[in-house]
């Protein structure tokens, strides 16, 4: 690490704390979509969960990269 980046890192660091809480949120709103389309009686996987996964995925991805 070189002393003039010290400073970005600690606020990439902190985007990616951000980014994690953001992704157990996305998680909470996909566990509690899947729930509300099985009460509702949709047997098959909602358009919107395979956006919502991948939104996930996108956000968990960009929050490993800047926590390294």
């Amino acid at each position: 690490m070189e002393d003039w980046d010290g400073p970005h890192r600690a606020r990439a660091g902190a985007i990616s704390t951000q980014l994690f809480s953001i992704a157990e949120s996305l998680d909470e709103l996909i566990v509690d979509h899947l729930r509300t389309a099985m009460e509702n009686g949709v047997s098959r996987r909602p358009p919107l969960d395979k956006d919502m996964q991948g939104a996930r995925r996108a956000v968990e991805k960009a929050a490993r990269m800047l926590s390294q």
